[in-house]
């Protein structure tokens, strides 16, 4: 059965996680711990019980906020006209074993529901996404993320 977990590497296996993505994989080699320690984003993991040192996709949340102006005239009605507080999905990955599995979307619902338990103590509005690219930007989409007015590949997903 799938678990998440929070990333700890006493008891993950961090070098043997692959996605294909250099930048990603390197975030979790060598930084992700690091920055789990600092306090700057959360990392989550993805694995079966059956292996759980084997992770099989992450995804990191912070804090952060949006310029109001960046979202739909919509959103912007209904909001404050200062930075809307919001999280960060600053990472997504899924090993390349796990490919067409289903896992990407399974990491998303992780994350909002992350989300919209952590709103019930600490006021955020959505949950922000950087697509690295147009591909990754149609998944996000196909989930109900909204790009951004002026910087597209920014996207976001309400959560009220």
């Amino acid at each position: 059965m799938l678990e998440e977990q929070i990333f700890d590497i006493r008891l993950h296996d961090r070098a043997a996680f692959h996605c294909g993505v250099s930048a990603l994989d390197d975030y979790l080699h060598k930084y992700a711990a690091q920055q789990n320690a600092k306090g700057l984003s959360t990392v989550f993991v993805m694995v079966d019980d059956a292996v759980p040192r084997r992770i099989l996709g992450f995804y990191t949340l912070s804090a952060a906020q949006i310029d109001v102006q960046q979202l739909s005239n919509t959103e912007r009605k209904k909001l404050p006209r200062y930075p809307v507080p919001c999280f960060r999905m600053g990472r997504l990955a899924r090993a390349i074993e796990s490919r067409g599995a289903g896992l990407g979307e399974t990491l998303i619902g992780c994350a909002v529901d992350r989300c919209l338990h952590a709103r019930s103590l600490v006021g955020a509005y959505a949950l922000l996404v950087d697509a690295k690219d147009e591909k990754a930007k149609s998944f996000y989409e196909r989930y109900g993320f909204i790009p951004c007015v002026d910087a597209s590949m920014t996207l976001y997903l309400p959560l009220g």
